[in-house]
């Protein structure tokens, strides 16, 4: 009897051992809960998840992204779906490059900003640069805003066309190429003639810009396709769980 009260005993204090560390306190950078996969919010966003392949400025899959998806705050998920009923009534759909990006991918670039022998992918995102000064420059950096959880980078789909719509260069292009005001005035949205961009492809990266900040979205200096939800939900937290669906 004594034997079968002592492993009741065991079961019992083993079952809420476990049960204690299912509830533990989530670290605030750890916790999930106010996440989305963007599909679930924005069925209509076309998914390239580059970080997830090896088609990066880097050549490997980065670290933390598991699965080939896109996680965003609730609320940049909500207002990336106004975004994109707009641009579906103009003929697109929003194609995903990179969303929510946890802490430990931006410290993979950086241990790759690092290393100089490592130029794999010179030809293909930074031709014109030598890779030593990618860091200094701000192209990578020790922080993201990805990592908030309400910045993407994206670009149009034209569906008539059935392909990209023609930005006048691709997404991570390090180089003044990449610049919102490289051929023309984004305030004025009014086209400068120059030899590397036509009136067009300026023109496209504006309907982008536009229906984003139409929709709380603040765009960057230096990369078209990226943009940060104005009132961001959490503006000091950077979180670490990695790019994977959510339950």
């Amino acid at each position: 009897m004594r034997k079968h009260l002592i492993a009741i005993l065991a079961v019992s204090l083993l079952f809420a051992a476990c049960q204690t560390k299912k509830n533990a306190p989530v670290a605030p950078e750890a916790d999930s809960s106010d996440f989305v996969t963007l599909t679930d919010v924005v069925p209509d966003a076309i998914l390239e998840i580059r970080y997830f392949s090896t088609y990066n400025f880097v050549g490997d899959r980065i670290d933390g992204y598991l699965e080939p998806t896109a996680l965003l705050t609730r609320e940049a998920a909500d207002s990336l779906k106004a975004v994109s009923d707009d641009v579906i009534r103009l003929g697109y759909r929003l194609k995903i490059f990179d969303a929510y990006r946890p802490q430990c991918a931006v410290d993979h670039f950086m241990r790759w900003a690092q290393d100089p022998n490592d130029a794999r992918m010179k030809a293909y995102f930074y031709p014109n640069l030598e890779k030593s000064v990618l860091f200094p420059r701000g192209y990578i950096a020790e922080k993201s805003g990805h990592t908030r959880g309400s910045t993407l980078d994206l670009t149009l789909f034209d569906m008539k066309k059935e392909k990209e719509v023609d930005m006048g260069g691709t997404f991570d292009w390090f180089g003044i190429e990449s610049h919102p005001d490289f051929g023309g005035n984004p305030e004025t949205m009014e086209y400068a003639a120059n030899e590397g961009i036509t009136k067009e492809q300026f023109e496209n990266r504006m309907i982008l810009r536009a229906a984003m900040m139409r929709h709380g979205f603040i765009p960057l200096d230096n990369e078209w396709w990226h943009f940060r939800l104005k009132n961001e939900p959490y503006p000091d937290t950077y979180f670490t769980f990695p790019v994977r669906q959510l339950n």
